[in-house]
């Protein structure tokens, strides 16, 4: 049902990018009347022009800034943006469509897109694993019990830093090699980082985490599947975000064409 909703949310966002008209092109509007309708403050209007994400202000005969509506839907295309994708993405794009790179930012775009595809199928195929009994082999890479941080870091698809970390924050433990005394992982142990890799980005507190590790050790599937759940679902929602900030991506584009 989720999906679909989701599904039908896209659409119909996309759908009012048609529907809705152009904006007139010669209604100007004051540095205060375009930070009142965009809701912030007109410094961050400032700082947008500085890094030339906008296209340029024109000033009056009494060297005063003025906006067009061209300006207002660049500024609600950056804003959007940033909800759907981070800063640097948003900038990036704004900053290739001011210079006249539209296939560029679209392939920009694009990327982050596909970025978000492969984060939700990675959730998906570790939920198959946790499910799974037989755990001598992942990916095609033979599990033993004595794996070194640097072939759990590469089973996992994380940097040997990320698992020194969950060390310290107590959600891994490692043991000691008897005969050369080196710090190894378990498959246990390499399950959590494969987990912890796949939900760091949505569980952000230490002791939900501890939580779904704790889980996981007493095979709690209902606990693990609801914290999966809730990591896809927040991809969903970005999902949401990232298509409305493309449908005002797309307006704004429309309307540079028409000056």
């Amino acid at each position: 049902m989720r999906t679909a909703l989701v599904s039908y949310n896209i659409v119909a966002e996309l759908e009012s990018l048609t529907l809705r008209k152009v904006p007139q092109v010669d209604k100007t509007f004051t540095p205060k009347q375009m930070a009142k309708k965009l809701r912030v403050s007109t410094t961050t209007l400032r700082r947008y022009e500085s890094l030339d994400l906008v296209p340029d202000v024109p000033r009056t005969a009494s060297n005063r800034r003025t906006y067009t509506s061209l300006h207002v839907q660049a500024f609600l295309a950056l804003r959007s943006l940033i909800k759907g994708f981070d800063v640097p993405t948003a900038y990036k794009v704004m900053s290739l469509l001011k210079k006249g790179r539209v296939e560029q930012a679209l392939w920009a775009i694009n990327l982050q897109q596909y970025n978000i595809q492969v984060e939700k199928q990675r959730i998906e195929e570790i939920m198959g694993l946790i499910h799974q009994t037989d755990f001598s082999m992942y990916r095609n890479i033979r599990v033993t019990e004595e794996l070194k941080i640097g072939e759990v870091a590469a089973i996992a698809g994380v940097n040997p830093s990320a698992i020194r970390h969950w060390e310290k924050e107590g959600l891994l433990r490692a043991k000691r090699n008897q005969e050369n005394r080196y710090r190894v992982f378990t498959s246990q142990e390499l399950k959590k980082i494969i987990v912890l890799s796949s939900l760091r980005k949505t569980v952000f507190f230490i002791d939900s985490m501890k939580q779904l590790l704790e889980a996981l050790e007493t095979h709690d599937l209902t606990t693990i599947e609801r914290s999966f759940k809730a990591a896809l679902q927040k991809l969903n929602e970005q999902l949401e975000k990232q298509m409305k900030g493309v449908s005002e991506m797309m307006r704004y584009i429309q309307c540079s064409n028409m000056e």
